[in-house]
């Protein structure tokens, strides 16, 4: 029998070129070969995209094209737009996120998932998760913008008013640096749904529920919340200090994979000193104490900080609410979800891993049933 490894732990279920993570290294490597820092001074998102569904970057008149598609993408079609309106305005934005992208994609016939669905399901969720925030806001959903990149499209959908260029520039990198991750449990979830032949939506849906749950989509918004109960520099030491006395985990520490410094990490702490610099001072003091408290008491194990930490720094530069953290996740690793659904096409097979028994074998009970 296989061995038992839980969680799935090291074992290989995939093959893939969508994206690797060298967790030894502390390295992200797109598609094609590029160092995740290599990629982000100069790819858009659009481009970071194209790249990781067709395995190179595009030239100009390929990004064009790409960035007509998405634009003409955005809308809402008639069962997506009832059923937003439908919901009710306070439900979570991931509820509303996952529900929508259902009755977007929702149809009569089965369909092998295909580019152009890609492109379509990519460009859609600015604006479901603009709408969902305004309405939660009270305010009344505004249509999208072909005249805007995906980022600036997503700040106006939100806010209603001409974007800021610097925050649609932080939104960017941020949807640069989170579009693909190897395979983690949504991506896994989505390759899983695709193996039985089920639509592109179907595998998008269901990457939505695993993202939602907070050891994996969740972890962003935790970062931030701590770094609120913190409240200041001064505060940390002391903070840390009782947190981790009472067995407290420190959000936005340790990774399943990486044994180093996250390389999207690093990015954003750079980025951060600029984007919310109170903010920064805040966390540049949290991650000092915390780092030095989980080395005194585990020195054998990787504890550095994870990408989910400073993502909540910039963020909240960039003027995103923390309750839209994790829909800004799913916003940037939609084009890996469909990257890796689409690549899986190509050798499709059922996924059916094996169980381990664990309950008693048969004839040791006697069978009993209530009298009638």
């Amino acid at each position: 029998m296989a061995e038992f490894s839980p969680g799935l732990e090291g074992v290989v279920a995939a093959e893939t070129a969508v994206s690797e993570v060298d967790g030894a290294n502390g390295r992200l490597i797109y598609r094609g070969g590029y160092l995740i820092e290599d990629i982000v001074p100069v790819a858009s998102y659009e481009e970071t995209v194209y790249l990781l569904w067709h395995g190179e970057l595009p030239n100009e008149k390929e990004v064009d094209a790409l960035r007509q598609q998405m634009a003409a993408g955005r809308t809402l079609n008639q069962s997506a737009r009832g059923t937003l309106m439908a919901m009710d305005a306070a439900i979570d934005p991931m509820d509303v996120l996952r529900t929508v992208v259902s009755a977007q994609g929702a149809s009569k016939t089965l369909t092998k998932p295909s580019l152009e669905e890609a492109v379509a399901m990519t460009a859609v969720f600015p604006t479901i998760v603009g709408a969902a925030y305004r309405r939660r806001s009270g305010k009344d959903p505004v249509e999208p913008r072909d005249d805007l990149g995906h980022a600036a499209n997503l700040l106006w959908m939100m806010e209603g008013s001409e974007p800021d260029s610097a925050k649609a520039h932080l939104v960017d990198t941020y949807l640069v640096l989170l579009a693909d991750h190897g395979l983690n449990a949504s991506t896994f979830a989505a390759r899983v749904v695709a193996s039985t032949g089920s639509d592109l939506t179907s595998c998008i849906v269901g990457a939505i529920a695993a993202l939602k749950g907070p050891a994996h989509g969740g972890a962003t918004f935790a970062a931030r919340s701590m770094l609120d109960k913190i409240g200041s520099a001064d505060n940390a030491e002391t903070w840390l200090t009782e947190a981790h006395a009472r067995h407290e985990r420190f959000s936005g520490f340790g990774h399943r994979v990486y044994r180093t410094y996250d390389p999207r990490a690093k990015i954003l702490r750079e980025m951060a000193k600029t984007a919310a610099p109170e903010l920064y001072k805040t966390a540049a003091r949290t991650e000092e104490i915390a780092l030095k408290i989980l080395h005194d008491a585990h020195p054998d194990r990787p504890n550095a900080t994870n990408v989910d930490f400073w993502a909540s720094v910039v963020l909240t530069g960039a003027g995103i609410p923390k309750e839209l953290f994790t829909t800004l996740f799913a916003t940037s690793r939609v084009a890996g979800w469909t990257a890796h659904v689409l690549e899986s096409l190509s050798d499709l097979r059922l996924i059916r891993p094996a169980s381990r028994w664990i309950g008693p074998q048969p004839g040791k009970k006697p069978l009993q049933l209530a009298k009638r």
